[in-house]
């Protein structure tokens, strides 16, 4: 009688039930990708080969320039490299011999054991937007970025369902002293958010800052053992490696900490316009990085990246989602795949000034080339707008949404006996239809992926609630986001311990905004 009087509840309240699921907040967060669709590649076995060999070449005859940084190249002339002034020549398969130590993947550790994530194998782990100074959102368009637009865009990230991963420097808050931006920074992320994040690369000291804020957070002997930041070391495209990045690789690697190694290149600009030659360079300079970070403790872990785009030669513009972009990527995902390490590279590229038509075109062809190039770590997948020199608000959560959607891709096609369906084809048979059977009712809840966002309502009932277009949709949704937010639980002993920190560091030094 107790379970006949449950289920008339549940069928009499069905309907309200249903309601307040689809009204009540929700912190679910999908777990990392685990890619069950086989990779896309360009490039024949010879072509790999002939890239492979052109990059030892630019590596042994061409070299590399460390500037401002004598104990790099002592590390350098110790390890066998012909170093002339601040250019080092790094023998023949030197720099593939020592990145053999760097781990093929590792666990990036949250505050949350739940929100860790594995970088590498068939995994892809999705990063929100990095380092723009301006914001946008429809109420205020476009603008410096302040702290409290930062404090949103970890709000939103934490909300949103199918990012893994806090970020790092979300937008630049410029109402901050550029010497102590970090430590609000990296405060936002580990108060705000309990996900993954990411580390402050602007000057050694600030790496160092990361680490031991870290370690209040996790524990000092935690840190040392675990990884719990992947930061972002860009390379000086072409071929150069300048101190302040190094300075802040050399801190993470000493500390057990994760870096993308990346070039950034702007095709035509800082590589040559062949696909063949950039992803040339690319190796090159990735070598060379990655094989500097194990000089510096062997083991430590990293990530291959590759951040290209082609240029418009009319107006020298970045232009993005284009087809040399996604031939360098796929290329590039199997360069990675090669030499066994983790791969960084798409995103929401786009260079629209606005959320538009132009945005989502590029966005969704650099999107989906990250998915199909087996990318294990994906910065800037939701928020990227103007060619990376703004952080969208509206864009942030439109490009969260469709992240679902490679979710569902990478899933791939299940032929599972439920998969096959064959019970409900012979309980429909000919000119029936689908929408009663059995199937259907067991599987609706789950069998498509759904948007939190789109409009796929009547014409009619659109025009009665407005005729939104997508972009006043995401702004309320944003709103909606914001004011669901419930801060994640934290140890008041470590947030006091955070806080005297930060406290502490920006009463050591005067404000610089330089």
């Amino acid at each position: 009688m107790a379970e006949q009087a449950r289920r008339g509840r549940t069928r009499g309240g069905g309907g309200a039930a249903r309601r307040a699921e689809r009204s009540a907040v929700s912190f679910e967060t999908a777990r990392y990708i685990e890619r069950n669709i086989p990779n896309f590649e360009v490039l024949t076995e010879e072509a790999l080969e002939i890239i492979e060999q052109n990059a030892e070449t630019i590596l042994e005859e061409v070299g590399v320039n460390f500037l401002d940084n004598p104990a790099a190249l002592q590390r350098w002339r110790d390890a066998g490299a012909d170093v002339d002034g601040e250019r080092v020549r790094i023998p023949r398969g030197l720099a593939r011999k020592l990145c053999a130590t760097a781990p093929s993947q590792f666990t990036q550790h949250a505050r949350n054991p739940e929100r860790s994530v594995v970088v590498g194998g068939r995994n892809l782990v999705l990063a929100p937007v990095y380092g723009p100074p301006f914001v946008r959102d429809a109420a205020g368009g476009r603008r410096y970025a302040t702290m409290a637009d930062f404090n949103k865009f970890v709000k939103l990230a934490y909300m949103s369902k199918w990012l893994h991963h806090s970020g790092g420097t979300v937008c630049e808050p410029t109402d901050v002293p550029v010497n102590k931006r970090h430590l609000d920074m990296l405060f936002a992320h580990m108060t705000l958010s309990d996900k993954p994040f990411m580390g402050s690369v602007t000057e050694p000291s600030r790496a160092q800052d990361s680490v031991d804020m870290a370690g209040l957070l996790f524990g000092k002997d935690f840190v040392q053992d675990n990884t719990v930041m992947t930061s972002l070391i860009n390379i000086n495209s072409p071929m150069t490696f300048d101190d302040v990045m190094m300075g802040a690789l050399e801190v993470y690697a000493q500390n057990n900490q994760a870096c993308i190694i990346s070039p950034f290149i702007v095709g035509g600009a800082m590589a040559p316009v062949s696909v063949a030659g950039t992803l040339t360079q690319v190796l090159a300079e990735t070598l060379a990085g990655i094989a500097y970070s194990q000089l510096i403790r062997a083991g430590a872990p990293v990530i291959m990246g590759a951040f290209v785009t082609s240029i418009d030669m009319n107006s020298g513009a970045p232009t993005f989602g284009t087809p040399e972009a996604a031939h360098i990527t796929y290329g590039a995902g199997q360069l990675a795949r090669r030499l066994g390490l983790p791969y960084r590279s798409a995103g929401s590229f786009c260079g629209s000034k606005l959320p538009d038509a132009q945005a989502a075109y590029e966005t969704s062809n650099s999107l989906n080339m990250g998915l199909l190039s087996g990318v294990n770590f994906m910065l800037h997948s939701c928020g990227w707008l103007e060619g990376g020199l703004v952080s969208s608000f509206e864009k942030f959560v439109m490009d969260a949404d469709q992240l679902g959607t490679l979710h569902h891709l990478a899933k791939g096609v299940s032929v599972d006996d439920n998969a096959q369906a064959m019970d409900a084809i012979r309980e429909v048979g000919p000119g029936g239809h689908y929408l009663g059977c059995d199937h259907t009712q067991q599987n609706f809840k789950s069998a498509f992926w759904k948007s939190d966002l789109l409009d796929y309502k009547p014409f009619e009932t659109w025009e009665d609630e407005g005729a939104r277009d997508t972009q006043a949709l995401a702004s309320l949704r944003v709103e909606k986001m914001l004011a669901d937010y419930q801060q994640p639980a934290l140890d008041p002993a470590i947030r006091e311990s955070l806080e005297a920190y930060v406290a502490e560091k920006k009463a050591a030094e005067p404000d610089s905004f330089m």
